[in-house]
């Protein structure tokens, strides 16, 4: 009797979930492209007359609101190069401001006190910022740990006893020193050429953004990644971790001196309260609070927090505010109060920053995502 062997037939490939899919979607497809838009859309933003009753007291265009935007796109530059040390190298400096503050200083003395042209000015400001943070950090990175941030934090504090002190004449002291505007452009001069600033530092961001992916992607990125996660071995390879440290600190350095001229040029001037030990906490929150590490995570963290100091002043004196019984009007009429609170809650609940609320999220949806039942 001849036995007959039914046809063999392939079983049909298994289901892959979509989120364990490796095809790209469409979504992987456009997000590479998203940066670009949003800088194009940043750029031609001053062209709309867009009213946000709540968010921005004038229309998209005034001046008074690209004025706030362009320091907000300072302070975004500025949390992204402080990035490039704390949370891409591992180190923690409590004189970041110095630098910046050089940049501001630097511009104001070179150009109200020796009258030197605008490009003149800035190229030697950005040139020695970045030569102090070479030499400073030379001799703060020979410490490592809290001996470190200390020892930045000292130099720090000689930076600003010298600016109140009004060393030689040249910071004006507690009063600061207003910038001399008759030897700068015509273009960056005047309430109507706001603009221009605002592209202006719109440029810087753009810049600190390119250098530190740059920086982050290279042979050097990668080895100040293993500097952050375990210096020991970087040394045991036979690499030397205190020349890339300084590489990252000077480099650091001359991003925050670059972002002092631009700052010096959109608010008119130098003030004492730039070299305080403050700003280097507050650039320390906005990291934090955008995602140290990450690669968008700082520049939303220092926009969001420069925004939210400048517009809980006037939310503080509001009469919403003032309305309110005595318990509440006055812990929010007080701006560290409620950006003490906004912090303490975002790392509570988002201890990755924003940069990693849309991951989290996207965990939350798949995890309330009932599986479909097939009969």
């Amino acid at each position: 009797m001849t036995e007959v062997k039914s046809p063999e037939v392939s079983a049909p490939p298994a289901a892959v979930p979509a989120e364990l899919d490796p095809r790209p979607g469409r979504w992987h497809r456009v997000r590479p492209y998203l940066p670009l838009v949003a800088l194009l859309v940043a750029a031609v933003l001053p062209y709309s007359t867009l009213q946000l009753p709540g968010i921005f007291e004038g229309p998209l265009n005034s001046p008074g609101t690209l004025q706030l935007l362009a320091i907000c796109l300072i302070f975004g530059g500025l949390a992204a190069g402080y990035d490039l040390l704390f949370g891409r190298t591992g180190m923690l400096s409590f004189g970041h401001a110095l630098y910046f503050a050089a940049g501001v200083y630097g511009t104001d003395v070179l150009v109200t006190k020796a009258g030197l042209p605008l490009w003149q000015a800035a190229l030697l400001t950005v040139t020695g910022g970045t030569i102090l943070a070479a030499l400073l950090g030379a001799v703060a990175l020979r410490t490592v740990g809290i001996a470190f941030a200390m020892v930045t934090l000292a130099f720090a504090q000689v930076g600003a006893i010298l600016v109140a002190r009004d060393f030689g004449g040249l910071t004006g002291g507690e009063e600061g020193l207003p910038l001399d505007v008759s030897g700068l452009p015509q273009a960056l001069v005047g309430v109507t050429n706001t603009v221009n600033l605002y592209w202006l530092a719109l440029a810087y961001l753009a810049l600190v953004v390119l250098v530190v992916h740059r920086v982050s992607g290279s042979p050097t990125g990668r080895v100040l990644a293993g500097l952050r996660d375990d210096e020991r071995r970087i040394g045991v390879l036979g690499l030397d971790p205190y020349r890339y440290k300084l590489v990252a600190f000077t480099l650091a350095g001359g991003l925050a001196a670059a972002g002092g001229v631009v700052y010096c040029l959109i608010v008119g001037g130098a003030s004492p309260h730039i070299t305080s030990s403050e700003l280097t906490l507050s650039l320390l929150v906005m990291v934090v609070l955008g995602g140290p590490g990450t690669r968008w995570g700082p520049v939303l963290g220092g926009v969001l927090y420069m925004y939210l100091d400048h517009r809980l002043t006037a939310f503080g004196t509001s009469d919403a505010v003032d309305s309110l019984p005595a318990v509440l009007s006055r812990p929010l009429s007080q701006p560290l109060f409620v950006l003490g609170t906004i912090f303490i809650l975002a790392v509570y609940f988002f201890p990755g920053g924003l940069a990693g609320l849309a991951s989290r999220l996207t965990l939350l949806r798949r995890s309330l995502r009932l599986p479909s039942r097939t009969p």
